[in-house]
């Protein structure tokens, strides 16, 4: 199911709860400030990942998209969770339009659909998850670090996937 190595950990997902897991995982790990970015085409499979990270930080909202309003903040769990689609932002530009900077210095664990879409305005220190789908229900799923806080908790998710 995993293969780890020094820069990135590849899982393959049957169907959407074991992609909910993956997110679930990353979820128990993460810490307030945590920034995680979630890429892959239209029905990849990024809101199910978002929605585990959801369930392991203990949220009991439901999460859904949040499309159409941009950001949705969760508080239910042990960390506030912000959950960011950039779909119909049109560039890094329009990302000071949901008060970019001041979204990611709340002490919350943000979980961000769409990332290409704030370019160069994305912090390098991202835990990425990219998504591939391989069939109606298989994904690729690729997680990995771009900063020594998201190795970080690259490594505690990898560790947890390995004690599963």
């Amino acid at each position: 199911m995993t293969s780890p190595t020094a820069a990135h950990i590849r899982i393959v997902s049957d169907g959407p709860d074991a992609t909910r897991a993956v997110g679930a995982g990353i979820g128990r790990a993460a810490r307030p400030g945590d920034l995680v970015a979630l890429q892959g085409e239209l029905g990849a499979g990024k809101t199910v990942v978002a929605q585990g990270v959801a369930q392991g930080l203990g949220v009991v909202e439901g999460v859904t998209s949040p499309t159409y309003v941009l950001v949705a903040v969760y508080g239910s769990g042990r960390v506030r969770l912000q959950h960011v689609d950039l779909y119909r932002l049109a560039g890094a530009l329009d990302v000071d339009s949901i008060d970019w900077e001041d979204l990611l210095d709340e002490p919350a664990v943000t979980v961000v659909e769409w990332p290409e879409r704030a370019g160069e305005r994305m912090p390098d220190d991202r835990l990425l998850v990219s998504i591939r789908a391989g069939s109606t229900t298989r994904r690729t799923l690729t997680i990995s670090a771009g900063g020594p806080r998201s190795r970080e908790l690259l490594a505690a998710v990898g560790a947890g996937m390995a004690a599963r």
